[in-house]
């Protein structure tokens, strides 16, 4: 299967995508209203609430327009971002609402949901007044994860 024919059978078998399925794929969130399917040997995750979905796209693309500064980007095309700096907006917002918690790559999330519709409730779902000031310091200071080393190359 070709990346086109993927892309479409993808789209065609996932019409509500999770928004932060790649922090779900990185095994450390978790989503109650979340499913996982499978697509030549890869897996997707779709959300099985379209008002969540809703809610959750909301805070995404609001947290990815005022991060640009944070991630060292002049502009955002189509909220379209290099795999790593999406990480860092998705997880590092996530970790910017339970300021309790380490911010690290390892950090777990266990269900994000409750967390966006607590923070949508709260701001009226008007994505101008979510507590900004919290999520782009957590979104800055989120680190990337480290590469994994193959065993038995030496160190450098």
């Amino acid at each position: 299967m070709d990346e086109n024919e993927y892309r479409s059978a993808y789209h065609g078998l996932n019409s509500q995508r999770c928004v932060f399925e790649k922090s779900i794929l990185t095994l450390n969130c978790g989503c109650r209203l979340h499913e996982k399917f499978n697509l030549a040997e890869r897996e997707g995750i779709r959300c099985i609430s379209s008002e969540a979905q809703q809610n959750c796209t909301l805070f995404l693309n609001a947290c990815r327009s005022r991060a640009r500064f944070a991630l060292h980007l002049t502009d955002i095309i189509g909220n379209l971002l290099p795999h790593s700096k999406e990480i860092q907006v998705q997880k590092g917002a996530l970790l910017g609402l339970q300021p309790e918690l380490p911010n690290k790559p390892d950090t777990k999330i266990n269900d994000i949901y409750p967390l966006i519709q607590s923070v949508m409730d709260t701001s009226n779902h008007d994505p101008d007044k979510l507590p900004f000031d919290r999520l782009i310091s957590s979104i800055s200071h989120h680190p990337s994860r480290q590469k994994l080393r193959h065993r038995g190359r030496p160190k450098p």
